[in-house]
């Protein structure tokens, strides 16, 4: 069996979408240990209950409001998760950069960002490249997942991407539709295949 440690910072459609994988049998043997979120009224939470999943609710504001700083935090949430069994770290929305406190305790994390690689780093990766195309500077967008080795955000090393067209007719919200779409089949598939087991076709799901 293989176990993931999700972490989440909002509605955690990416979280269902492993979920449903597992679920349906057609991410086999692999089960989230535990879901992690910085945010108390993040809806993948409910998510992760509703599926009988631990839950970890770990905010950084009272780190700041105590003046302690974002490497006891890191240091703080490795210690909580050291209580699970954890093969493979899965960032699925998760709104924090990692410092080394956390990064030396797990060399294996995957994130997720809306983008191709080396473009649109940050929050608002979606929003920049529709602006982008607006101007006629690029004619597509993607999604990338890499590894998370270091503090740089959206670095990589990339561990798989998909190009996503945009069309002359697209508003942002059905570019930022059909980009979570492939977000949340990739992941799946990216998943399945960091941990080595035989991702089954969606037709042959139990």
């Amino acid at each position: 069996m293989n176990y993931l440690a999700v972490l989440i910072s909002g509605s955690g459609t990416n979280l269902q979408a492993i979920i449903d994988a597992i679920e349906s049998g057609r991410l086999p043997d692999t089960q989230i240990s535990v879901v992690v979120s910085n945010r108390k009224a993040a809806y993948g939470l409910e998510r992760a209950r509703r599926h009988g999943i631990p839950t970890i609710y770990h905010p950084f504001l009272p780190y700041r409001k105590a003046g302690r700083t974002r490497e006891e935090y890191d240091t703080d949430l490795a210690e909580m998760l050291s209580d699970y069994p954890i093969d493979l770290v899965v960032l699925a929305g998760w709104m924090h950069i990692f410092t080394m406190e956390f990064l030396r305790h797990y060399c294996r994390i995957l994130n997720i960002h809306p983008a191709l690689p080396g473009a649109f780093p940050g929050m608002h990766a979606i929003e920049e490249a529709y602006e982008a195309y607006q101007r006629g500077e690029i004619s597509e967008t993607g999604v990338m997942i890499h590894w998370a080795p270091d503090e740089a955000v959206d670095a990589g090393p990339v561990a798989a991407c998909e190009r996503v067209p945009i069309y002359p007719d697209d508003t942002l919200e059905s570019l930022e539709e059909r980009i979570h779409a492939v977000e949340h089949d990739l992941y799946v598939r990216t998943i399945a295949e960091v941990l080595g087991v035989p991702l089954k076709p969606e037709t042959e799901q139990s």
